[in-house]
């Protein structure tokens, strides 16, 4: 897919995360949210990354989507001990040749590549410090999808040593290790900075800026250099497709493909036939979440509804929301009835609620927020359902 540098964003955040901001905390750690498929992770690898590169910046990136079988800790982890393993020297190089994953770093620290993070192996803490000594210059940890450490105690276990990595490795006026920890839900990322038991607590949540005009017009030149009989593109229409897309560069770019091939069978301006699309892939993702609600048992809509309704105040068990659910059931609901209602939820294909290891709930997918704070203010909630209606 078309990539769209942000080369300029990439180097004001490359500045703040070296604490050269005045008034900044990104050298603390920087948190972006960001929604899915708009462009974050593209980011991460292809702007951010090579910047901090091109500034001389090991950088170790780890996307804790990338393998959802594997617990978050060990990703990041194994990400940090392939990292490590350049900048070993000779004595790395003779160890792997001779079958051994141990070495000596600076003739005081073993490591064992393969073990760090576990308990008999060396700390996260003490492996990012030798990748440091080792190579001589700041390293910057991205984390990709953060908010899924908090599934396992272990990955919990791997944030908590990251800030002791921090604390250990930074000093005022100086930093030597950076922290990029993105998330596509804005909700779970917080669990990272928001209580006192957070291991980030005190920092701030920012929302990664969205593609916008830049990127439409960049679009539109491309466009028009390669078909010059369109001239001038629709800009404000695309725009306005990209909008509806939900600012989703994947999604757009097919459908700006489909509309401008010659196999299409599109008559006249292509841009009519983009927003068509989108304004399509709209009704579909509204449709597909409101088959998901309806074709819930009574129990688990009536636990969904509440936490949607609720968000990070939901608690699954307390009266007010036993009230709740037998308002919206008819019948008197318990808490272990309620708890495996999010049993069902969680294990729901694809999964609708996600549970931290400290037995926190969110929706799984922050898009179905945004659709029922929209149907909730259109006055549409709860979707058509009769039962469900009769006890709104």
């Amino acid at each position: 897919m078309l990539h769209f540098p942000r080369t300029e964003l990439a180097r004001q955040l490359a500045r703040a995360l070296q604490g050269k901001d005045i008034f900044g905390d990104a050298h603390n750690g920087l948190f972006l949210a960001a929604p899915r498929r708009t462009g974050k992770s593209t980011f991460l690898q292809s702007d951010l990354k090579p910047e901090l590169e091109r500034q001389g910046m090991i950088v170790v990136y780890v996307d804790l989507w990338s393998d959802q079988r594997r617990d978050p800790g060990s990703l990041i982890a194994d990400a940090v001990g392939r990292a490590l393993q350049p900048h070993l020297g000779l004595v790395a190089r003779a160890a792997k040749a001779s079958g051994l994953e141990s070495v000596n770093v600076a003739g005081a620290l073993k490591i064992d590549v393969s073990r760090i993070g576990r308990a008999d192996g060396t700390t996260l803490p003490d492996a990012l410090r030798a990748l440091h000594d080792a190579a001589k210059v700041p390293v910057a940890l991205l984390i990709d999808e953060a908010q899924h450490a908090l599934v396992s105690e272990a990955g919990e276990a791997v944030m908590a040593a990251l800030k002791s990595a921090r604390d250990q490795l930074n000093a005022p006026g100086k930093v030597n290790l950076m922290l990029v920890m993105s998330g596509s839900d804005r909700d779970k990322l917080l669990r990272l900075v928001h209580t006192n038991g957070a291991p980030f607590y005190g920092s701030q949540i920012q929302r990664m800026p969205e593609l916008g005009e830049d990127f439409i017009d960049h679009i539109a030149r491309l466009v028009e250099a390669q078909r010059p009989d369109l001239r001038p593109v629709d800009a404000p229409m695309l725009a306005e497709a990209f909008r509806q897309f939900g600012q989703r560069p994947q999604f757009f770019m097919e459908a700006l493909g489909q509309a401008l091939s010659p196999l299409s069978g599109t008559a006249g301006r292509f841009e009519p036939a983009v927003l068509g699309a989108a304004n399509q892939r709209q009704r579909d993702d509204e449709a597909q979440m409101e088959s998901d609600f309806i074709g819930l048992k009574p129990l688990e809509r009536a636990v969904l509804w509440r936490l949607l309704e609720q968000s990070q105040r939901f608690r699954p068990y307390d009266a007010e929301a036993l009230r709740f659910y037998h308002h919206k059931t008819g019948k008197r609901v318990t808490a272990q009835q309620a708890q495996s209602a999010l049993e069902s939820l969680r294990q729901h294909m694809p999964s609708l609620v996600w549970k931290s290891a400290r037995g926190e709930y969110a929706v799984d997918d922050a898009a179905m927020h945004r659709w029922y704070q929209q149907r909730s203010t259109a006055g549409t909630w709860p979707p058509m359902d009769a039962e469900l209606q009769t006890r709104s």
